[in-house]
């Protein structure tokens, strides 16, 4: 999709993984302590109500068993999204904290991709609109022969940029862009773990 954001978000996702592996690892060994326990606890009921109370003492275990493993894939969900949370809001820290040439090099590809006629107006928020805002317009048409006009307006975003065209406007604003990624890949996640 970006070539920097992807980058950015690649590097996160590999570090990421490498958390979410070992917090995954924990989480398996914990539940399997969980598991444990409440084994050996419907086995000690199994055997105290062996006789008389066989059928039920199964019926239990089954229950238990089920829900520790229950609670087992909501510790490990639960670890996913802790990781998931901090992976993505390390990278909007990351995006906000550019160098500003490396800045407008995103914001120039993400214009580009935002839009592909080269039309538009761009509005940044106040602080990138005087310091990065003309530079990444320049830089957008001069790479697209575009007609992108920088606009006498702010957005009340953190970092990247809102595109209009007449009626449609395009939401580049960091934290929109990592909002909806975040979303794919947390609906990836569970979708891996329960279904």
């Amino acid at each position: 999709m970006m070539n920097g954001i992807d980058t950015i978000i690649q590097r996160l996702n590999i570090d990421a993984k490498a958390e979410t592996d070992a917090l995954l690892e924990k989480a398996r060994q914990e539940a399997a302590a969980v598991a444990a326990r409440y084994q050996a606890q419907a086995d000690k009921e199994a055997a105290d109500l062996a006789a008389r109370n066989e059928r039920l003492a199964a019926e239990r275990e089954e229950r238990l068993i089920s829900a520790a493993q229950m609670e087992a894939r909501k510790t490990v969900l639960a670890a996913k999204q802790a990781v998931m949370e901090e992976t993505y809001a390390k990278a909007l820290e990351k995006l906000r904290n550019l160098s500003e040439t490396r800045y407008v090099e995103v914001l120039t590809e993400l214009l580009l991709q935002a839009a592909p006629h080269g039309v538009g107006e761009v509005l940044f928020s106040a602080q990138d609109r005087e310091t990065v805002g003309q530079a990444a317009v320049d830089a957008a048409n001069g790479k697209s022969g575009g007609k992108l006009t920088l606009s006498g307006e702010t957005a009340p975003i953190q970092g990247g940029f809102i595109l209009k065209d007449g009626n449609v406007e395009v939401n580049c604003a960091f934290d929109t862009l990592v909002r909806l990624q975040k979303a794919e890949t947390a609906g990836q996640v569970a979708q891996r773990l329960f279904g």
